[in-house]
């Protein structure tokens, strides 16, 4: 783990870069020899909602900085250095164990865990971190059905598909889902449709929606692509 760091407004911002770049480039449970993707100011700037020139002043400050987090060429992009992975990683790390504790033991209601985990993952020292996990047994798993890091900050290779991808149907487990937005969340639990649970999805020959049945029941719920792009399946094998 990454060492310990002044913890103020600025850190928070940072660490939301970094965790943006890193979704960007590609899924953060991905490890392969390729280089990473890049990624453009652009896109960053709606990842998190702010002005393309802010983007732009912040990448050109931390590529500056000594012991840089990201590697920054104008019109070409961004790429984190292996430190800025590091923390990335790290961060993603206290806000899905934060996520579990607060599930888990504290009672949370599942769309409330992700915005308060927001506010929390940034500050935890690494005794609480340490402590957090023993608690919760060192999960593996998030309420959301998202890999936790490791320590080490090891991640598996992402197996499952997005809904979207589903097009010739047939019956899947649901493997994760989105923890962005708290009414679609809320809406899915209470369609039943939580990770682990059993889905049949109907063949799909148009990108206007989509057809599931939840678990064993035989009453079809349609999903917009907005939504079907923020859950995750995996093929239900025998």
């Amino acid at each position: 783990m990454s060492p310990q760091r002044q913890t103020n407004r600025n850190s928070e911002s940072i660490d939301n870069y970094l965790k943006a770049i890193l979704t960007l480039s590609g899924s953060p449970h991905e490890e392969s020899g390729d280089a990473p993707k890049r990624v453009a100011s652009n896109a960053l700037a709606a990842q998190l909602g702010v002005a393309a020139a802010s983007v732009t002043n912040m990448l050109q400050k931390l590529a500056a900085a000594s012991d840089s987090f990201v590697e920054y060429e104008r019109h070409h992009g961004v790429v984190l250095s292996p430190a800025g992975r590091r923390r990335a990683i790290e961060v993603i790390r206290h806000h899905r164990l934060i996520e579990t504790f607060l599930y888990k033991v504290l009672d949370y209601p599942i769309e409330e865990v992700h915005e308060e985990a927001e506010r929390l993952e940034h500050f935890i020292s690494e005794r609480f971190e340490e402590r957090i996990a023993a608690k919760l047994g060192h999960p593996k798993i998030d309420p959301h059905g998202h890999c936790i890091p490791t320590l080490e900050g090891e991640m598996p290779r992402q197996q499952s598909i997005r809904l979207t991808e589903a097009h010739s149907g047939g019956m899947f487990i649901v493997d994760s889902i989105s923890d962005h937005d708290a009414p679609t969340l809320r809406s899915l639990q209470a369609s039943g449709m939580t990770p682990g649970t059993r889905l049949r999805v109907a063949k799909s020959d148009s990108a206007d929606c989509y057809s599931v049945r939840v678990g064993r029941s035989v009453t079809p719920i349609e999903i917009t692509p907005e939504v079907a792009r923020e859950i995750r399946i995996l093929p239900l094998t025998k």
